[in-house]
């Protein structure tokens, strides 16, 4: 197991979770109580939408690139 690889994507797990629940708090203060659906659908959007705008970014990770190490 390469531990500096796992390490290299701390930061992007942390981000990601922080998006999620900056998303959620949103959409909660926006639609007050929109149901776990929603808010699902939320999380996944984000989830989802995380790497390739990462990528887009020019900041992902070099683990995202070689998924053979």
């Amino acid at each position: 197991m390469n531990w500096h690889r796992h390490l290299e994507l701390v930061p992007h797990y942390l981000a990601n979770l922080v998006l999620v629940l900056l998303a959620v708090g949103a959409l909660r203060r926006v639609a007050g109580d929109p149901g776990t659906p929603v808010e699902l659908a939320a999380v996944v959007a984000v989830v989802l939408a995380y790497p390739s705008v990462v990528r887009r970014l020019g900041v992902a990770p070099s683990a995202w690139e070689d998924p053979g190490e």
